[in-house]
This record gives C-alpha cells, sequence and structure tokens, in this order.
C-alpha cells in the first residue's frame, strides 16, 4: 500500500473507531468482545483497503464487514461455554474397574486373531482411527476395514465368552 492510501486508510478508521466500537458493543453487549470485533474488522479492512475505498458506500460495507466478524465469533465453541458459580453434579459412571487381568486378557485375546484383523481392530478402536485412515494406513479398501473390524469383534466377543465359561485353554 503506498503512503497516500495508507494516510487515506488511517483517516477513515480514526474518524469512525468509536462508533465502530459502539456497534460492535451493541452487537455482542461486551467491550472486550467488542475491541476485539473492531480489531479484526480493521486488520481485514486494512488488507482490503485499495479495493473497498472505491466502493459507494464503504461505511455500510464496512459495518457488514464486523457484523460477519461478529457472526464468526458466535460459532467459535469457546464462545458457547458459560460461566457459573456452582459446579455441576459429579456424574458417577457405571463402567466396571478396570484391572490389570482384564488387560493382560484382552491382550491374549487379540493376540489370538490373524495379523490383519488385530492391526484393523487396535487401529480403529485403540488408536481411534477413521475407517478411511486405518484403511489408508492398512493400503485396504474401506470395505474391507469395515468387514475386518466386524470380524475381529465378533471373534474378541466368542473368544471372552469362551474364556469366561472355562472351555478355553
Amino acid at each position: 500500500m503506498n503512503q497516500a492510501d495508507e494516510d487515506e486508510y488511517r483517516q477513515f478508521v480514526s474518524a469512525r473507531l468509536e462508533p465502530l466500537r459502539v456497534t460492535a458493543y451493541l452487537l455482542c453487549r461486551d467491550w472486550h468482545t467488542a475491541d476485539d470485533l473492531v480489531s479484526i474488522t480493521v486488520g481485514k479492512l486494512y488488507r482490503h483497503w485499495r479495493r473497498v475505498r472505491r466502493m459507494e458506500h464503504v461505511d455500510a460495507y464496512v459495518r457488514g464487514m464486523l457484523t460477519n466478524a461478529w457472526l464468526d465469533e458466535r460459532r467459535r465453541p469457546w464462545r458457547r461455554e458459560r460461566s457459573t458459580d456452582e459446579l455441576p453434579d459429579r456424574v458417577e459412571t457405571n463402567l466396571p474397574e478396570v484391572t490389570l487381568a482384564d488387560r493382560e486378557l484382552l491382550l491374549d485375546l487379540l493376540a489370538q486373531l490373524p495379523a490383519r484383523r488385530r492391526a484393523v481392530v487396535v487401529l480403529r478402536f485403540y488408536c481411534d482411527l477413521s475407517v478411511e485412515e486405518t484403511g489408508r494406513a492398512l493400503g485396504i479398501s474401506t470395505g474391507t476395514v469395515k468387514s475386518q473390524a466386524a470380524r475381529g469383534l465378533e471373534s474378541l466377543r466368542t473368544l471372552a465368552s469362551v474364556d469366561a465359561s472355562g472351555e478355553g485353554a
């Protein structure tokens, strides 16, 4: 941006900074957020000043930029959080306690699966990869991942029930 454009930009912003701040406050009802919104808008305006300054209704365009910045901020996940004076009740889970013996049993059951099936089960359910990511990691199709995961889980269930009933090794 040349010096004349920058001077024009500075004059525009300094003349409208307070009205923009008030508009932002009226949108969000928080002075700190309003200042952030104005900063975002002024930064974007600087990047596009050459194009924006040639518009017929620059003020209306900048207010639109401010409004869009506010809408973008509202979509951010941390804006949905609300602080409270009281902590929420503690949630009691009904999950059974996992013991070292349970982990050893699971490792033994996994060792009984064929190698590809074991790899699919580990990547999908321990590493929490998607079907597509697992397929890419193993060089197999998504359909194969799905079928191997289903068969692997079914085999683990069968092996676990056999082990629980005492019929296993």
